[in-house]
């Protein structure tokens, strides 16, 4: 994910909604798609539904990029869900994660802190449905997470 540049403007959530709906699937590629950056951390975000953008019951599909030993606090979510490393390594809970790792998760389930190796971590989560913003928990103050920047970026892309 770092470096990457969109070939054009991002495609909304309303321009996928209309393409699913008129022809029952589109296609579209992670350049395609709305990226956030956090600034706390550097961490790059890219994320799509499985099914209708708006549909609060879809799958969400997260591709993250951390950026070397960038550290996010302790957290849950309120679905379950899964990743997968797909390039370089990350400590969750204490235990080292590399490519090719899946790890799957229960919700409302704590685990952290996410800590990337010294080559940053591309990991892709698969959430089990639109429940998925992280929910601070231990002593941290949430700034590593910032749930409410994804928010944002997740509501603009709907309209």
């Amino acid at each position: 994910m770092p470096n990457e540049v969109s070939k054009e403007d991002p495609i909304s959530s309303q321009e996928i909604a209309e393409k699913l709906a008129k022809r029952g699937h589109v296609v579209t590629s992670w350049e395609d798609l709305p990226h956030v950056t956090m600034d706390e951390t550097g961490i790059e975000t890219i994320s799509y539904r499985i099914g209708m953008p708006d549909d609060n019951a879809s799958p969400t599909v997260f591709k993250l990029y951390f950026p070397p030993n960038c550290r996010v606090e302790a957290h849950t979510h309120s679905c379950n869900y899964s990743e997968i490393i797909l390039d370089g390594s990350q400590k969750v809970s204490g235990k080292w994660l590399y490519k090719g790792d899946i790890r799957v998760g229960l919700a409302n389930k704590g685990y952290g802190p996410l800590i990337a190796g010294p080559e940053g971590a591309s990991i892709l989560v698969i959430f089990a449905d639109g429940n998925w913003p992280a929910i601070s928990i231990g002593a941290g103050d949430g700034s590593t997470i910032n749930t409410s920047k994804l928010l944002e970026q997740f509501s603009a892309a709907e309209n």
